[in-house]
């Protein structure tokens, strides 16, 4: 299963990237020191640019992390999103003399990390990633709910803004697949419940039938 490459897979628009870090934004935050490496996954929540791309994400770690050492030091890391994903079998595209494939959407950032310590800088990153993943819910939750422990919490938090240095995205989402393979992929997702991958490639698909519904629908 060789790695796509080249325009057909690329990110239609700078939007689709923000989107994704937006859908999916527990990233892993990796960073490189002396040949050492550092990885954390954490939520980073994208601050969209004038194109619609990521121009930034605000983000925040527990300060016993040490990896914010590393990123005093060494600044620069890499910030990588994996969207909706899974693996196609021959038997889901209806012809057994196909070789099997991965479909996915992923999202890589360079960025330059600045690191915000102190109490009103905790509290912006947390309450804007609670209100960005709350957003949705029937009755959204607030920090205000932790009474006095917010405080104690904000006490063991670094936040931290990370600049967009570099982007690049990869959306293999069924483009370079025949018509008829195209349709049996989305109707075996419709069988295993595969709604999200199944709405990402109906995006990048917008010419192609949208095959069959699936309960539960949504991303």
């Amino acid at each position: 299963m060789p790695e796509p490459r080249g325009p057909r897979f690329a990110p239609r628009a700078p939007a689709d990237l923000a989107e994704l870090a937006a859908a999916y934004p527990l990233a892993w935050l990796v960073s490189a020191d002396a040949g050492a490496f550092l990885a954390s996954p954490l939520p980073l929540l994208p601050v969209p640019g004038a194109d619609g791309a990521p121009a930034g994400f605000v983000g925040h770690c527990a300060l016993a992390n040490p990896q914010l050492r590393m990123l005093e030091r060494r600044p620069r890391a890499l910030a990588l999103f994996l969207g909706p994903h899974g693996y196609v079998s021959p038997d889901s595209m209806g012809d057994r003399s196909q070789a099997p494939t991965w479909n996915y959407a992923s999202a890589a950032f360079t960025v330059d990390v600045a690191l915000r310590p102190g109490r009103d800088a905790a509290d912006r990153a947390i309450r804007l990633l609670v209100e960005a993943v709350e957003r949705d819910r029937p009755a959204p939750w607030r920090v205000e709910a932790l009474g006095e422990r917010y405080e104690r919490l904000l006490a063991g938090v670094m936040a931290f803004d990370a600049r967009v240095v570099a982007a690049q995205g990869r959306f293999k989402l069924g483009q370079d697949e025949r018509d008829d393979v195209y349709a049996a992929i989305l109707s075996a997702l419709a069988g295993t419940g595969e709604a999200p991958l199944a709405d990402w490639m109906r995006r990048f698909n917008p010419d192609r039938p949208p095959g069959p519904g699936i309960d539960g629908a949504g991303e």
